[in-house]
């Protein structure tokens, strides 16, 4: 397993419960209903990609000789600049904040990439 990957997933996984339950909460009479669809948003590719970080963590167990650190730290950059782009736009209402978010997005694509790369590859014969 891969250590690095289950903390990280564990922790986005407990922050983005944390987010939305403060989302449904405490921001739908504050916050625009424009702005918490938004903030919905940042809060489930958080936790789309927590359980990728999680299912990372298992999946090194079967190919421990893949370079996991690559989507693991393309996912967690993704989760910090897409989600939490979106979290502060929704809460500040800063609508510029929109430029950051697709530099998420293409972090998360590139881990997905990066995860089939790793996936599909040929264990090296021992």
């Amino acid at each position: 397993m891969n250590r690095t990957a289950w903390i990280l997933g564990s922790l986005s996984a407990f922050v983005c419960v944390a987010a939305g339950a403060f989302g449904a909460h405490a921001l739908e009479s504050v916050v625009d209903p424009d702005l918490l669809v938004v903030y919905e948003t940042g809060v489930r590719y958080q936790m789309f990609h927590a359980l990728a970080l999680l299912a990372i963590g298992l999946g090194a167990t079967v190919r421990p000789e893949g370079r996991w650190s690559i989507p693991i730290w393309l996912f967690a950059c993704g989760t910090v600049l897409f989600s939490g782009s979106l979290y502060l736009m929704a809460l500040t209402g800063a609508r510029w904040l929109g430029a950051v978010t697709p530099i998420g997005g293409l972090c998360f694509l590139a881990g997905w990439i990066a995860t089939g790369f790793i996936g599909a590859r040929r264990k090296t014969s021992s």
